[in-house]
């Protein structure tokens, strides 16, 4: 928003004082024409190409994704290709906790990927997530930090076990908000 502001003020003042056409030949065209492009009759924009085609493109791919949660309900969800589990169950009001809000430093996103077949077309845990999930509570062989499970096309048709608790120092019950 403030760049675009200072964009328009900086064009506005370019064609007041008839400098325009120098500024538009000048060095800005020869080092940068490739990422300056009229964006809202703005020509000094520092907005990508690539951004706009995806804006204005439709929607993003997605995989159907299926959360079991303790009590056994299933809720299915589309995810957009790229987005990991965590964030996808927290914009689908799923009771994924995610305390680290993803950053890689609790185990309160463990999810248990039910297929064993998912599991092998996941990457390997790096040791980072190995050690969290050490402390997962009711850890098994398919289980995953749901931070660090990616949403991709051939991990379509997912399903992802959310254990019956986790270990968490808040208090039982407690559920938090993601940011």
């Amino acid at each position: 928003m403030f760049l675009s502001r200072l964009s328009r003020l900086g064009l506005r003042i370019a064609k007041d004082s008839g400098q325009f056409s120098t500024i538009k030949r000048g060095y800005f065209s020869r080092h940068f024409s490739h990422n300056l492009h009229p964006v809202n009759n703005c020509f000094f924009c520092t907005t990508t190409i690539d951004n706009i085609h995806e804006e204005g493109s439709e929607q993003k791919e997605t995989i159907s994704v299926t959360f079991v949660d303790k009590d056994g309900e299933e809720k299915l969800i589309k995810v957009p290709i790229g987005m990991s589990m965590l964030e996808a169950a927290h914009q689908n009001d799923i009771d994924l906790e995610g305390a680290c809000e993803g950053s890689l430093a609790c185990s309160t996103c463990h999810v248990i990927i039910m297929d064993v077949d998912y599991y092998k077309k996941l990457e390997e845990p790096t040791d980072e997530e190995n050690d969290m999930l050490d402390l997962a509570f009711g850890l098994t062989e398919t289980s995953r930090l749901g931070c660090q499970v990616i949403a991709k096309p051939e991990l379509d048709g997912m399903r992802l076990a959310l254990p019956a608790a986790t270990r968490n120092f808040a208090v039982d019950g407690y559920k938090p908000k993601p940011h």
